[in-house]
């Protein structure tokens, strides 16, 4: 059973890197046609870092019959997310919130995740004979999708600060443009088959569900850009890029994986158990709200960082002893 983990390895090691050069790759092409940086930041560079959760949830919802895996995949990246990346950043280095972020942002993620315990839960909130998430459900996602990229666009506007370090997108020549795109597409589209079929193997070899699998192991996994890139900002002592990346990165994965997710393959079924999941993922970003009026203000300090990490390793303890 070692090469089902080795091939999961390499799955994700594939899906990261071909994330990296569709990025590099489109961006390089946008810059070709004089794409504005801030449509190019929006678009290419910031759906990025949710292409691992989106092709990974793409492949398990289209032969309908891994719907646990595809809400565990997002609802367990979020609460990898704000537990275990965000408090790691915070025990590395303060971290400051803007009130723009505070006030806005996070409020939003968690109304995100608000609306889709409600669009998930057809028999609690609806009468309904099942639970599911349908065409309708996904599309309703994908539009606070699309209005959060305008919120996005118009506060960048208003404030002027229209790319920054997107002046430094390189410029490649065609072929080698073209060439990153497709195996970029490749390496997303393969990395991701593997990742899926060899999860399942593991969850029936270990008669483990496939909820838990995609709660852990696809999670943490798909979870790695953001943790990677979050750790850098917070050693870098750029605290607005540590907590946006987060927050933003949950916001992408509720309303735009899990709403292309479903326009593609509903109808998605959920499981009831998840419920627990994503109200941890609401205290989560709750806690972050609080914390910004408690030690300090506006900042998320080493303390309240530290909560988080115990938050984090009770949710595994809780895991270990309930779902396994």
């Amino acid at each position: 059973m070692v090469v089902p983990f080795l091939l999961i390895i390499v799955g994700f090691i594939m899906l990261i890197k071909g994330a990296d050069f569709l990025v590099n790759g489109a961006s390089s092409l946008a810059k070709r046609y004089n794409v504005s940086d801030i449509a190019i930041g929006l678009t290419v560079v910031a759906m990025g870092t949710s292409a691992p959760e989106l092709v990974v949830n793409i492949i398990s919802g289209a032969s309908g019959e891994n719907d646990d895996i595809v809400f565990g995949n997002i609802i367990g990246s979020n609460i990898f997310n704000m537990f275990l990346i965000l408090g790691i950043a915070a025990v590395i280095y303060p971290l400051t919130v803007q009130k723009n972020a505070l006030w806005k942002e996070v409020p939003y993620s968690l109304l995100a995740t608000v609306v889709l315990f409600v669009l998930v839960n057809d028999q609690l909130i609806f009468g309904a004979e099942d639970n599911s998430m349908s065409f309708v459900d996904g599309v309703i996602l994908l539009g606070m999708f699309i209005a959060f990229l305008a919120y996005v666009f118009q506060n960048m506007r208003r404030t002027g600060d229209l790319g920054g370090d997107m002046d430094e997108i390189e410029m490649y020549g065609s072929l080698k443009t073209t060439l990153m795109i497709v195996f970029g597409i490749a390496g997303l589209a393969i990395g991701g088959q593997v990742i899926v079929d060899n999860a399942i193997i593991i969850a029936e070899h270990f008669n483990i569900s496939q909820k838990v699998i995609g709660l852990t192991i696809l999670a943490a996994g798909t979870s790695l850009p953001e943790l990677a890139t979050t750790a850098v900002a917070a050693f870098h002592k750029k605290s607005d890029l540590a907590v946006g990346n987060i927050v933003g990165s949950n916001i992408f994965n509720l309303l735009l994986v899990l709403g292309a997710t479903a326009t593609l393959n509903a109808p998605i079924a959920f499981d009831v158990d998840l419920n627990l999941d994503l109200y941890i993922v609401m205290i989560g970003t709750f806690m972050l709200f609080i914390f910004m009026f408690t030690l300090q203000k506006y900042k998320l300090d080493r303390a309240e960082g530290a909560l988080y990490l115990v938050g984090f390793a009770a949710y595994c303890v809780f895991l270990y002893m309930n779902r396994l």
